[in-house]
């Protein structure tokens, strides 16, 4: 009797993991169905390694050259998440003002706007004129290319307060400091990270733009004297690596959201 009530009065669990593999399955089938159809292609048409590798000599090679592409990586890697946060956080803090500070919002936004027309891949090659072939112009190209998704996606969650909360806490006497901090910025976090998702895939591409402009090591540099050999397949793995740096990215900032907005309904995450 006693376990029959228990087994009653307890909620029921969600199908967490069917869900999640219903999800990931359509993904993968498609993957596997690209890659039929590569191997086949350049078996039936005998499509030259230097040219077009197959997938299965690329994963022999990957397998090959993997202890030697650690320190690149390791290059890559630090260099993405150090221009990454400084991005973030420079985005997060001129949406901030532009936000609190309408005036300058509107002598600045245009330019903002403006600036993004302008390619990275251009700029990069004055900033190694600039600033030499240290640290500071990779970083500097991962930073512009990573603080406009965020400080816009910032802007608009800002701007997205919810209007009956908003007229609640004024008629309450709420100052603007504490609208800001009790409605603007919690209401902002799902759009801010929707920015902060874009922008971490925009960071491996920043950083691998940057060492292929100027660099002694990194997934970049490594690309560039590849494709001077014309190693198709290393620069494949290279590319495969890049895409798996991207999605763990991508993916630590989607674990971050979910658990700093458990306050959303689960459809909404």
């Amino acid at each position: 009797m006693t376990e029959t009530h228990t087994t009653g009065t307890r909620p029921a669990r969600p199908a967490v993991v069917p869900r999640t593999r219903s999800r990931l399955l359509p993904p993968l089938l498609g993957v596997v169905a690209l890659l039929v159809v590569w191997q086949t292609a350049t078996w039936l048409f005998a499509v030259p390694a230097w040219m077009l590798p197959s997938p299965s000599r690329i994963v022999v090679e990957a397998v090959a050259v993997a202890p030697d592409l650690g320190d690149d990586l390791l290059a890559t890697t630090w260099l993405t998440v150090l221009g990454f946060a400084i991005g973030a956080v420079l985005g997060l803090l001129v949406a901030a003002l532009l936000h609190l500070v309408d005036p300058l919002k509107q002598a600045v936004y245009p330019l903002l706007i403006v600036s993004q027309n302008v390619p990275t891949i251009a700029l990069a090659p004055l900033l190694v004129i600039w600033f030499g072939f240290g640290l500071t112009p990779k970083i500097v190209v991962i930073v512009l290319v990573c603080f406009f998704p965020v400080a816009v996606a910032a802007m608009d969650g800002l701007r997205a307060a919810d209007p009956v909360a908003l007229d609640y806490l004024r008629m309450s006497g709420a100052d603007r400091g504490q609208v800001f901090r009790l409605l603007e910025v919690p209401g902002s976090l799902p759009t801010v990270f929707s920015g902060l998702k874009i922008a971490a895939t925009y960071a491996v591409m920043g950083a691998v733009v940057a060492e292929w402009v100027g660099s002694d090591r990194g997934l970049g540099h490594y690309m560039l004297l590849q494709k001077s050999a014309f190693r198709a397949d290393r620069m494949f793995v290279s590319i495969a690596v890049i895409i798996a740096l991207s999605l763990l990215l991508f993916g630590l900032i989607a674990l971050l959201e979910r658990r700093l907005t458990r306050w959303r309904p689960r459809r909404e995450r």
